[in-house]
């Protein structure tokens, strides 16, 4: 029988290297043999910079964002617009606003959007504790910054129903400069950012 590997350990780490999203097996082989011509110190703290990752890192209780705190600096800022709240659906897209300089407010991440293909419902999103912290008062706008996807506009519009009889609440969205069938972090900062500022009251 051929043998594709010519060592088990090469073979181990080339497995575990193309588990990763978006690492297929021939970039996790370049990947495991540029780590053995580098030197052992380099491939131990690549190890251990992943240990820490995993063990330190947690997810910000009030917006779910990562964070190395049990809040994240951008909910404990106090130079933040805390009336202000920016609805997405992951960690990646908090990451994406932020870099277009345009939003000093606060987010939530919901950890996905509405999926029914999938499997994923509601009560599998942090949608509930987004309703909560709108009834706690200090809110005045929730900006959906969702997909523009099927999945993102039937989330956009299960979240719009949801805050009901909340005085004074304004829902807007992203302006639609953006591509269908995009997601946030694929969307380039300008765009991005003139979404943000030329966003509309939501379902207008």
């Amino acid at each position: 029988m051929e043998q594709e590997y010519p060592s088990p350990l090469l073979e181990a780490a080339v497995a575990r290297l193309s588990s990763l999203p978006g690492i297929g097996r021939r970039t996790a082989l370049r990947l495991a043999l540029h780590l053995l011509r580098r030197d052992v110190s380099e491939a131990v703290a690549l190890g251990q910079a992943i240990m820490d990752l995993r063990r330190d890192i947690r997810y910000c209780s009030v917006c779910h964002n990562i964070s190395d705190d049990e809040v994240c600096p951008i909910c404990s800022s106090a130079g933040r617009d805390r009336s202000t709240v920016c609805v997405v659906e992951n960690v990646r897209d908090v990451m994406s606003v932020e870099r277009t300089g345009q939003y000093n407010g606060l987010y939530h991440v919901l950890g996905g959007v509405i999926s029914p293909v999938d499997g994923i419902g509601p009560d599998m999103l942090e949608i509930d504790s987004l309703v909560e912290r709108v009834r706690a008062g200090g809110i005045g706008e929730v900006i959906l910054a969702l997909p523009a996807t099927m999945e993102g506009d039937t989330t956009d519009f299960y979240i719009y129903r949801r805050p009901e009889g909340v005085a004074g609440l304004r829902v807007t969205q992203l302006a639609r400069g953006m591509a269908v069938g995009n997601d946030i972090e694929y969307t380039d900062e300008l765009t991005l950012g003139r979404s943000l500022l030329q966003r509309t009251p939501f379902g207008v």
